[in-house]
């Protein structure tokens, strides 16, 4: 079966990533790019590009476009703070959902798709890094420990303009209801990158509810998350049924932290054992009696902070780091797996919802300095 995919969004977003992947798929075809009608300017741009790019065409209105005959499913990467209303039009039209991480700006939104995706029995899967060749070695290795009762990640992304002068470290006041996640220099980090860990700790632990969170937030690295009012780093400490706890420190510190892409850590302690696991750890290093020459690249005025892989913003000089191959499945191929095979997905939306909440906890408890219950989301 050939599987239509209507792409949601379009440059300057994880889309790059996800609307090849699908390309890729010979199972796949892509129907055409869309988005709501009314978008700015700038973003309509970002959405004919990537539709000139993948050589498919650009409709302006969702609603016209979910109409088109032959959409199977939606791969949606929209702002965060659109993103739930989005993809929730898009499971009322009976499509399935690929969804970017995390998936909303407002639980509300989030809990609402997870009725409608119910009542349609819709397939769903939310981007994480649990389809990883690295999850993978990690949920086997985890499997001789016993009953896990203990997890901890470190995961740091090593990209974009650290402040070359360093930030004045002053207490962070945290928002208790976030409502913006994303400007083009800036994004919420633990938003962004704690929803990886988060996922993990559930798929690892057989989707194990969280009871609560205690976190931190704070601003050490980037100077346009500092004047934006977005943390670029977060600590996490959970409380999880059957006795587990998982501890989180996650956040984006920029490419000079980091050889290469950034630190991936996870310790696992269970009742028969404990492993700590690097994703990087296998790594390679040439040196020369060459001067250092380590330089981040100059500015992108379309990307000033370096999120999107069609800037081709790249550090160079430095160690040279040999990284992992990547994986022999996308993500995205992934999704489609579970189409042809009528199963759940890994993620499924119900997970994002759960991990979603976890989320906002974590803002509440960062704004009201306490640990709060998840049932108080």
């Amino acid at each position: 079966m050939s599987y239509g995919v209507l792409v949601v969004t379009g440059g300057m977003t994880h889309q790059e990533n996800y609307a090849r992947g699908f390309q890729a798929d010979p199972r796949c075809r892509l129907i055409a790019v869309t988005d709501e009608r009314g978008v700015d300017a700038r973003r309509a741009q970002l959405n004919r590009s990537l539709a000139a790019e993948l050589q498919i065409p650009y409709i302006e209105d969702l609603n016209d476009a979910l109409a088109r005959p032959g959409v199977d499913l939606a791969s949606i990467c929209t702002e965060h703070d659109r993103q739930g209303r989005v993809t929730l039009r898009c499971a009322e039209a009976g499509k399935h959902l690929y969804m970017d991480k995390p998936l909303a700006g407002s639980l509300a939104e989030a809990r609402a798709l997870e009725t409608v995706v119910r009542q349609k029995n819709l397939r769903t899967q939310m981007f994480t890094q649990v389809t990883t060749p690295f999850s993978k070695r990690l949920r086997r290795a985890a499997a001789p420990l016993g009953e896990l009762r203990a997890f901890h990640q470190d995961l740091y992304f090593a990209k974009g303009y650290a402040s070359a002068d360093g930030l004045p470290l002053a207490p962070r006041q945290e928002a208790a209801r976030p409502d913006l996640f994303l400007v083009p220099d800036a994004k919420r980090e633990m938003f962004n990158i704690a929803v990886y860990s988060l996922a993990l700790v559930r798929w690892l632990s057989g989707r194990r509810a969280f009871l609560t969170v205690r976190a931190i937030t704070g601003n050490y690295f980037l100077a346009a998350n500092a004047r934006r009012g977005f943390e670029d780093f977060g600590v996490l400490s959970l409380t999880m049924e059957g006795g587990l706890t998982a501890t989180i420190s996650a956040g984006r510190t920029g490419w000079r932290s980091h050889g290469g892409p950034g630190h991936n850590r996870v310790k696992l302690f269970g009742t028969k054992g404990s492993i700590f696991a690097d994703a990087y750890q296998g790594r390679g290093e040439i040196c020369t009696d060459r001067q250092p020459q380590w330089q981040s690249p100059p500015p992108n005025p379309a990307d000033p902070a370096a999120f999107w892989a069609s800037s081709d913003q790249r550090k160079s000089g430095g160690p040279i780091w040999f990284m992992p191959p990547p994986p022999a499945q996308s993500d995205q191929s992934a999704f489609i797996d579970t189409l042809e095979r009528q199963r759940a997905a890994e993620v499924t939306v119900a997970d994002g919802v759960r991990v979603l909440e976890a989320l906002f906890a974590a803002y509440r408890s960062a704004a009201e300095h306490r640990t709060v219950k998840l049932s108080e989301v």
